[in-house]
């Protein structure tokens, strides 16, 4: 079968097409025949040798991208009960669900004709989402949906109606299901992009749209009870200026150019500071859960989340793919689209 292999670290171009043997299910595994799959910025950074400790210190051990998958059940292990050959899924094709840190998400290969996925990483299709859109929403949902748990709002994560959440980098993968998902939940949502994707996060729900080219949220006299921040544009002592005195700030991207050290500068000053504020600073990890996505499917199945996607890319494309993902102006989710899922419209 056809899959996406790399040998090496580096840019897009390390990413070859290959031939290789059709994987086998492990007993509690599905094989599935994939028709979509997405790319998250996981995949670039792990080919670029960013999981070294994980993946390999020379060169990669596994060599395969992609986790986000939606398709059809091809075969099942001899341990799977809730799928069958011919069933339509999508989840995430990782090997151990329960691993830890950044170890759960070594992929098991999304980008190839055949997949396998654990059994608890996929649930059922919702009829009325296509292929290229289930493939779009693991990962990303998993990031907003867990993130907004973390704002404490609301029973069981469940944020209560009016609750004010503002969400910076609205226009993103995972921007745009946080801008749906907190809607679901009944808050009052700001969402913050550039003035290209201003109609867009607008046709997705969010109350209040903020052009960061035109107004700085940071400087405004509105408070919020949640940031979600996609992006880490702005100091922490900026953020805190707008967020109500027990609010809660959820940092799960950055975008400062500081790589892996960005990220950990704001992690430690966040740590720092949540000891002395009555503000609630928090950065974490996504995990795999069955029942988080089962509550997108849900969402999914019911329109209340539609999944945005920009581009869509052939598997013998997926290194402009993530070099595409990679300049950071994509609006929603970019895919890789194989010969079973049919086309989907694109953005203008």
């Amino acid at each position: 079968m056809k899959a996406v292999v790399y040998s090496r670290y580096g840019p897009p171009d390390v990413v070859q097409i290959d031939d290789v043997e059709k994987p086998v299910p492990q007993d509690n595994e599905v094989l599935i025949k994939v028709c979509a799959a997405s790319v998250n910025p996981l995949d670039e950074g792990l080919m670029k040798g960013g999981g070294r400790l994980v993946t390999g210190l020379r060169k990669p051990k596994a060599g395969r991208l992609g986790v986000d998958v939606a398709g059809k059940v091809e075969a099942v292990g001899r341990n799977v009960t809730q799928f069958k050959p011919g069933d339509a899924v999508f989840g995430v094709c990782i090997s151990d669900p329960q691993a830890s840190a950044l170890s759960v998400w070594i992929p098991q290969g999304a980008f190839a004709e055949y997949a396998c996925a654990p059994e608890s990483a996929l649930v059922m299709k919702p009829d009325i989402v296509t292929f290229e859109q289930a493939a779009a929403a693991p990962v990303a949902a998993f990031t907003a949906l867990q993130g907004l748990r973390l704002g404490g709002l609301g029973n069981r994560g469940r944020i209560q109606p009016g609750q004010k959440v503002l969400i910076n980098g609205a226009a993103g993968g995972v921007g745009t299901f946080a801008v749906q998902i907190a809607k679901s939940f009944g808050a009052e949502v700001t969402g913050v992009c550039s003035t290209w994707n201003v109609k867009v996060v607008r046709s997705i729900g969010a109350d209040h749209v903020i052009d960061y080219n035109q107004e700085n949220f940071t400087t405004s006299d509105q408070r919020y009870n949640l940031i979600f921040d996609c992006i880490g544009n702005h100091s922490l002592s900026a953020c805190r200026r707008v967020l109500n005195p027990k609010g809660t700030y959820v940092m799960v991207g950055d975008r400062s150019g500081r790589g892996m050290f960005g990220i950990l500068s704001r992690l430690v000053a966040a740590l720092v500071l949540s000891r002395f504020v009555g503000q609630k600073l928090v950065t974490f990890l996504a995990r795999p859960k069955t029942e988080d996505l089962t509550i997108m499917r849900e969402l999914m199945a019911a329109g209340k989340v539609k999944p945005v996607i920009d581009r869509r890319y052939g598997l013998s494309e997926v290194s402009e793919a993530i070099r595409y993902l990679g300049e950071g102006h994509a609006r929603g989710k970019v895919v890789i689209a194989l010969e079973c899922s049919p086309p989907l419209p694109q953005l203008p």
